[in-house]
């Protein structure tokens, strides 16, 4: 809009005025900023209903809905390694209103094992917190000779790639940390993917496949039935939902590390002020003893932590599924 001359000298001659008398010179109010959130905030899932990430994001913003003053909604966006649903995020308005469901998978092994990645983890997102980490875990079948992971590498070295060994699909978390184990130790087993790890552990299961690497939450109930065994976790310590079942790291592998994460992001972008309160009362969430409880009850463990923390994990994630995925040969087509 344009001021008209007149008003202009006017407006010149007061402040002039107001000077020359020692008068404080009058002020004009500045719009502020809404305070974050002023609506709605919502938050990508790359993955269908009903997986880990889907439920461990919507208790989170089931607890961020009750301290917001606008409700935390999920969006799933599932299909094609997550890709879409990240690279939706990345493409959001960099203003707090809409978050993404960052993983193991979407953040750590795609920029690997996909050569068209149409988004880059450290270049496109703001690190939030990551959320939680969930070791996996080796099973094997109830009749299994192995009684051990150690006795397991023993059955791997005397036939090398006879073992067969099931994932719940390629460049999963489960596929990968077998590739670590076998980088780490030189073991051979024969990979063998399944669509999903239902059907892995029904196949298990039923004795079609000996052993296989599996989530801990699916693995439970086959464990308590005594329809299958555990050998070892994948974390660097052990699990409270099978607090006698020895680490990999403790066995086979020292130093050896693997499993699927979930946290937080938002676009490049976003103010580090938002990013900072996001991070507050997220952290503030898990580290309640209900949730901390109910999460480790479903056999993953809290891990939050300011922005900075996660953005060096991440970098360290994709360094190591990089290396991983060169030497094993993991390529995923998209």
């Amino acid at each position: 809009m344009t001021i008209p001359r007149a008003a202009r000298r006017r407006t010149l001659l007061l402040l002039a005025g107001a000077s020359a008398m020692g008068l404080p010179r009058p002020t004009f109010a500045q719009a502020q900023p809404e305070p974050y959130p002023s609506r709605p905030v919502r938050i990508i899932v790359p993955f269908p209903p009903g997986q880990a990430a889907d439920i461990v994001v919507r208790l989170v913003a089931e607890e961020l809905s009750r301290r917001w003053p606008h409700r935390v909604l999920v969006e799933n966006r599932g299909g094609a390694a997550g890709v879409p649903g990240v690279e939706a995020g990345a493409r959001a308005a960099p203003d707090g209103y809409t978050l993404t469901n960052g993983t193991s998978g979407t953040f750590g092994v795609n920029p690997g094992v996909l050569p068209r990645l149409p988004y880059d983890p450290e270049r496109d997102f703001a690190a939030i917190t990551n959320l939680t980490v969930g070791p996996l875990i080796f099973i094997c079948h109830a009749g299994f000779p192995a009684q051990s992971m150690g006795e397991l590498a023993q059955m791997a070295r005397a036939r090398p790639g006879a073992v067969d060994i099931a994932t719940a699909g390629p460049a999963t978390a489960q596929h990968m940390s077998i590739e670590l184990l076998q980088l780490r130790t030189g073991l051979r087993f024969n990979v063998v993917h399944y669509r999903g790890s239902g059907p892995a552990v029904t196949d298990l299961v039923a004795g079609n496949v000996p052993v296989m690497c599996d989530s801990i939450p699916s693995a439970l109930p086959h464990l308590r039935a005594g329809r299958a065994r555990a050998l070892a976790v994948t974390g660097a310590r052990r699990m409270p939902a099978v607090p006698e079942v020895p680490t990999v790291a403790e066995t086979v592998s020292p130093g050896y590390e693997s499993g699927g994460w979930i946290g937080l992001a938002a676009p490049a972008a976003t103010p580090p002020a938002i990013v900072r309160k996001i991070n507050a009362d997220v952290v503030a969430i898990l580290q309640e003893p209900a949730m901390a409880n109910r999460l480790l009850e479903m056999g993953t463990i809290p891990d939050p932590g300011p922005p900075e923390q996660f953005a060096a994990f991440i970098r360290s994630e994709i360094a190591k599924w990089r290396e991983v995925a060169r030497a094993a040969n993991v390529r995923l087509e998209g």
